[in-house]
């Protein structure tokens, strides 16, 4: 093991306090054993020598040496001797990504199989799949650009709104970038973490790249740019598969700008790809966003050293195991109340219930919450907020609604919001989600749950205008009034709230397109 003494230091110097105390100790001890020292008081000192028969002591190895070196070697552990830096295995897959892919009808050209489009999804497929547990988020733009889904860790809810795109998505022209890197800042702005965005295109619009550049000075932002065409071009299909024409019936060609696309990979100072037939992509785009992510994050964050106090763990024991000698014994009792005065925090003890002398309610209900025993963490929490989220995670919807009507933070105003969703009121959601932004304006969750709610509110009561009245001719019931049987049918959560949202009254292109027309409608920024 090399150790660089330059960068040798301690982690928690306090604890070395114990050194001069572990070296004062044996002369403490030789000190009290001193029969002279103790009778000067009582016996003329010049008559002590005589009187005094002190038999020489034949062991040089006493209890209190065992002792010493375990507070010594102690000290040392606790105070965590270090002289590298620590860097995580998993620090490289943790690189945030935003993909934003390009949605203008040139994606629809066949010069790739099938489409471009259509391959650009199988191939982000395959990169989510690949980057299981890193969180990736998703934009969609053409002549404007839009938030499809905030970075999320669940590939399977990513990969359902990827291959619900489609160019006929978004009705305003275009290939909007600085749209888009808008969209990336204020991402990454609420991860307060350095990320890439991975812009997938056939093209640029050259006459909009004055400024980009400008848009990414003070930003821990790295743009790639995948390619996706070939020179030639190919022929535009429409959605039922026959080919677009141009206004002289001519079929219309996809163009694939190589010059533009170069020329905003300049302005940009982004690394310029292209998508392949294996997977030489992938590993090009993951090992810029990795790079990236450490160099940024080694300029940002503190710098982790490994604490190696552990290592003298091992002698201790040695130390503790030959210190099991026949006639040695030590009075602990001090170190032991001293231990306990230290360790334990007074609380109320009540009979009967040893937990509750030694944990609060909270800790009780933390340690439950931790174990995936949400209705008995809801039962012990305290807290609203934790008593809310546990009951919102045991489906317990009326203690979780009581529990954040308590509170006024943009997370309790969140869960009230899906709570209500859930309960189909969708005025009561999308109040509780714009009470969420005023007081957290960057909250993507709340953003797109909003949007969401406010597509949902529209499809239902859209399906109950068009609802044909017909009444009933007969209504029997198969039990008397009042003698019914209720029974409690037990479902299966979905793996996420956004899983469940997404599942509900409308399909995700559906919502999509709705979303997008609404935003450019309104001219906001979503």
């Amino acid at each position: 093991m090399d150790i660089n003494l330059s960068d040798f230091h301690f982690l928690r110097p306090l604890w070395l306090l114990l050194l001069p105390f572990a070296a004062v100790l044996p002369w403490l001890w030789r000190r009290s054993r001193d029969l002279q020292r103790r009778l000067r008081s009582n016996i003329a000192e010049h008559l002590l020598p005589h009187l005094l028969i002190a038999p020489q002591d034949q062991q040089w190895l006493r209890p209190v040496h065992l002792v010493c070196a375990l507070l010594a070697l102690g000290a040392l552990a606790a105070a965590g001797p270090t002289w590298e830096q620590d860097r995580p295995d998993f620090l490289q897959n943790r690189a945030p990504l935003i993909i934003a892919l390009d949605l203008s009808p040139s994606m629809d050209a066949n010069d790739v199989q099938p489409t471009r489009l259509e391959a650009a999804k199988h191939k982000l497929h395959d990169l989510i799949q690949r980057r299981a547990g890193a969180r990736n988020a998703l934009i969609a733009y053409a002549g404007s650009a839009h938030l499809v889904l905030p970075p999320t860790d669940d590939p399977a809810l990513l990969d359902t709104f990827i291959q619900a795109l489609g160019t006929d998505l978004i009705g305003k022209p275009g290939k909007n970038v600085g749209a888009v890197i808008d969209q990336a800042k204020r991402l990454l702005s609420a991860e307060k973490a350095p990320g890439t965005l991975l812009l997938i295109t056939d093209g640029a619009d050259t006459s909009a790249l004055a400024g980009l550049d400008k848009q990414l000075d003070d930003s821990a932002l790295q743009v790639l740019i995948l390619a996706v065409g070939n020179e030639d071009g190919g022929i535009i299909h429409t959605a039922d598969g026959q080919p677009r024409t141009d206004s002289n019936g001519r079929p219309a060609l996809g163009s694939f700008d190589q010059a533009a696309l170069k020329q905003l990979a300049s302005t940009l100072d982004a690394p310029l790809g292209s998508l392949t037939l294996n997977n030489d992509d992938l590993d090009w785009i993951e090992l810029h966003a990795q790079q990236h992510f450490q160099s940024a994050s080694d300029e940002q964050r503190e710098l982790h050293w490994k604490d190696a106090g552990y290592w003298l763990c091992w002698p201790l024991l040695l130390i503790a195991f030959f210190s099991v000698r026949k006639g040695w014994s030590l009075n602990w009792m001090a170190g032991f109340l001293l231990a306990m005065g230290i360790g334990l925090q007074p609380s109320p003890a009540q009979a009967n219930a040893l937990t509750d002398a030694f944990l609060t309610p909270d800790q009780q209900g933390r340690w439950a919450f931790e174990h995936g025993h949400f209705p008995q963490a809801a039962a012990h929490f305290v807290d609203p907020y934790w008593k809310g989220i546990a009951a919102y995670n045991a489906a317990d919807f009326d203690l979780a609604l009581a529990s954040f009507a308590r509170l006024e933070t943009p997370q309790a105003y969140f869960y009230l919001g899906n709570i209500y969703v859930r309960r189909f009121k969708f005025d009561e959601a999308i109040a509780a989600y714009t009470q969420a932004l005023k007081l957290q304006p960057q909250f993507p969750e709340a953003t797109a749950n909003l949007a969401l709610a406010m597509a949902l509110q529209k499809d239902t009561e859209s399906a109950e205008k068009n609802a044909p009245k017909v009444k009933p001719d007969a209504i029997k019931m198969d039990k008397a009034p009042g003698k019914g049987q209720s029974r409690t049918v037990q479902t299966d959560r979905a793996a996420s709230d956004e899983q469940w949202l997404q599942n509900l009254t409308t399909s995700p292109a559906k919502f999509l397109k709705q979303k997008f027309s609404l935003q450019d409608q309104a001219g906001v920024k979503p």
